[in-house]
């Protein structure tokens, strides 16, 4: 491979630095700048932060509902191929995607049952 070859590739990329960087500098020049004290605090939902949130400290809740999401999100992406090309893959990859639905299901009821999808108030 030659470096003409990758001639496109740096355009590209060149472009996307451009485009990103004067969307940036247009932006800045354009949005109302008005910062005061009560509007660089920290919120979430609407609410002022109390308590340990004001500290900087968070509930790892919501730290493990995150991870729950991803897993599953990654499990939602391996099925559709897998769906796919069902008839192709035969009995054996129907039973080794059943094992990794039985190892995600595990997984989840062991979450379930040490409490992570309970929201404390």
């Amino acid at each position: 491979m030659t470096a003409m070859e990758f001639l496109p590739v740096l355009f590209m990329i060149a472009g996307v630095v451009l485009v990103a960087g004067v969307t940036l500098f247009v932006s800045s020049l354009l949005r109302p700048s008005n910062p005061y004290p009560a509007k660089n605090m920290p919120y979430e939902c609407g609410m002022d932060a109390a308590g340990e949130a004001a500290a900087g400290r968070f509930r790892v809740p919501f730290f493990i509902l995150a991870i729950l999401l991803v897993v599953f999100d990654v499990e939602a992406m391996f099925l559709f191929p897998w769906a796919v090309v069902l008839k192709e893959i035969g009995l054996v990859g129907y039973i080794e995607m059943f094992i990794f639905i039985l190892l995600l299901l595990v997984g989840f009821a062991y979450a379930w049952l040490k409490g992570a999808l309970e929201w404390e108030r």
